[in-house]
């Protein structure tokens, strides 16, 4: 009968000390996995951006985009490069829920004027072999210097003039649509974004 107490003595202390355990590691890995992440973001930034002297991740503009499926409230955020106080380019992310394996990241590059710089594909889960390759530069450099006015923002095979990969069109599909979202966007936001900061001409 006195055994029920200690066992429960002994379970409880073996509760508080994996969770005082969890919290200790949760609290010593918090800083490097947001320095990670960070880093992440800024290699993604310096693919799409080009050249700047400032520190896009800090100079952003965050803009309401949106209600998710929930009815909360999403942003999209804009990262500023600028050459001494000119904004010279702008980045933001896009996400395509279409991909073939599900959502696919991009973080997009563009000029003041809304013309692409640069994609990075960020994340996805394509297939190996196949709809991975959005994510190798044949793929990519296709984007650089297009704008909402000087292509058909579709693949070849729907009629468009990007280039799909054989055997996998649902992926060139999705990221072809999400960046001319994401560039819709920017123009009809564009005075918000650039807001505090003189445009390079």
């Amino acid at each position: 009968m006195n055994s029920m107490p200690r066992l429960i003595l002994v379970l409880t202390l073996i509760t508080v000390g994996a969770g005082l355990i969890l919290s200790l590691v949760e609290s010593a890995t918090r800083e490097p996995i947001a320095e990670q992440r960070r880093q992440e973001t800024l290699r993604a930034l310096k693919a799409v951006l080009g050249t700047f002297d400032n520190s896009p991740d800090t100079d952003t503009v965050a803009l309401p985009s949106g209600r998710d499926k929930r009815g909360r409230e999403l942003s999209r955020t804009f990262y500023r490069a600028r050459q001494g106080d000119q904004v010279t380019g702008v980045a933001f992310q896009v996400v395509a829920p279409d991909g073939y394996s599900g959502n696919i990241a991009v973080m997009v590059g563009a000029d003041a004027e809304g013309t692409v710089l640069g994609i990075e594909i960020l994340t996805h889960a394509e297939t190996p072999g196949l709809g991975d390759k959005i994510a190798h530069d044949a793929f990519k450099s296709q984007f650089k210097g297009k704008a909402l006015d000087n292509i058909d923002w579709r693949v070849k095979k729907d009629g468009g003039a990007f280039d799909q990969i054989t055997g996998a069109t649902i992926s060139p599909r999705a990221v072809v649509k999400a960046v001319h979202q994401g560039l819709e966007f920017y123009r009809d936001h564009r005075q918000a974004v650039l807001a505090s900061g003189e445009v390079a001409q």
